[in-house]
C-alpha cells in the first residue's frame, strides 16, 4: 500500500520510503562489519518486524540464519501491562549463538526488555538489538539498542510493518495515523 492509497488515514509521513531503504542499508553495514569474524542469528519479532528483516537480512553482505518470536504484551487498549506471553517461540537453539533481535519499533521498552531477559537466559552467547524505530518520549525501561533507525515523536505510527487493526503494514512509508481512525 502507499502512502497516497491511504492519505485520508494518514495525518503525516515521518519516514520516506527512500529513508528507511537508505538507513536499513547503513544498518546492514554496520551489523555486517560487527559480525565479520562471527555468525548472527537475526530473531525478529512478528508481525511488526517483516519488513525490516527481510530488507535487512538481503541488505547484509553475509549468509545469516533467521528466526521469529511473537510475543504479546496483553493489557487494555494500546497500552502494554508488561505481562509478556509468547505466542511463537524459536525453531532454533539459541545456547551458544550471537543473537541480533530485530525490532520494529521501542515504545515503552516493556516488552522488548523481556524478550532479551529471556533470550540471555536461554544461553546466548550474546543478545544484541536493532530496532528501526524509537520514541524516546515514551521509554519507561532504558533498553540497551545497539543498532537504531530513527528517534521519532510519540505518535501513533504505521507502515514498513506497523499496523493498527492489522491494516497499514504494507505502507512502504512510515506515517502518522490519524487520531479519528484508532479514537472512533
Amino acid at each position: 500500500m502507499r502512502a497516497d492509497d491511504a492519505h485520508a488515514d494518514l495525518a503525516h509521513v515521518l519516514l520516506t520510503q527512500e529513508q528507511i531503504a537508505q538507513r536499513v542499508q547503513e544498518l546492514a553495514q554496520s551489523v555486517d562489519e560487527d559480525y565479520k569474524d562471527d555468525d548472527v542469528l537475526l530473531v525478529g519479532v512478528l508481525k511488526g518486524a517483516v519488513m525490516l528483516m527481510a530488507d535487512l537480512a538481503r541488505a547484509m553482505s553475509k549468509p545469516v540464519q533467521m528466526d521469529w518470536m511473537a510475543v504479546s504484551s496483553y493489557g487494555s487498549g494500546t497500552r502494554s501491562s508488561g505481562v509478556v506471553r509468547i505466542l511463537k517461540d524459536l525453531d532454533i537453539d539459541i545456547a551458544g549463538r550471537n543473537v541480533l533481535i530485530v525490532e520494529d519499533i521501542l515504545d515503552s521498552g516493556l516488552t522488548l526488555s523481556w524478550l532479551i531477559g529471556n533470550l540471555r537466559s536461554r544461553g546466548a552467547k550474546s543478545v544484541e538489538v536493532l530496532c528501526l524505530l524509537r520514541k524516546p518520549s515514551a521509554v519507561k525501561i532504558d533498553v540497551p539498542v545497539r543498532y537504531l533507525g530513527f528517534d521519532i515523536p510519540n505518535e501513533f505510527v504505521v507502515g514498513y510493518g506497523l499496523d493498527y487493526s492489522e491494516n497499514y503494514r504494507t505502507l512502504t512509508c512510515v506515517a502518522a495515523l490519524s487520531p479519528h481512525i484508532y479514537q472512533a
